[in-house]
């Protein structure tokens, strides 16, 4: 069982940056494949980005590739989603989300646990 939640959301503006933190519970952290994902209103939750057990291999959406870097410190339970230049369209509830394999790791499906989320909202 693995409990999370996410810290870090905001207000901001267009251009702006924000660094949103996810700390798991548990002591088999760095056992499992973390993602982010992110819901807009009236749109369907969507893959962000994933980082594998160790943080050695990362995967991101095409809509965030060199925008959003994810990152762990599996010391501190803790994974983390760098945001920069962000755009209006940013603007969601962002998720963490945990899974103990990397196989499918871009599918809302195939998580088994969640975040309650964080709200992130980019002005123009």
């Amino acid at each position: 069982q693995v409990q999370l939640v996410e810290s870090g959301g905001g207000l901001v503006q267009a251009g702006g940056s924000l660094r949103l933190s996810c700390a798991a519970s548990g002591r088999t952290f760095s056992s499992y494949v973390m993602g982010w994902f992110r819901q807009a209103p009236g749109k369907e939750r969507e893959f962000v980005a994933a980082i594998n057990w160790s943080g050695g291999s990362s995967y991101y959406a095409d809509s965030v590739k060199g925008q959003f870097t994810i990152s762990r410190d599996n010391a501190k339970n803790t994974v983390y989603l760098q945001m920069n230049s962000l755009k209006p369209e940013d603007t969601a509830v962002y998720y963490c989300a945990a899974r103990p394999d990397w196989s499918n790791f871009q599918f809302v499906y195939a998580y088994d646990y969640w975040g309650r989320g964080t709200q992130v909202t980019v002005s123009s």
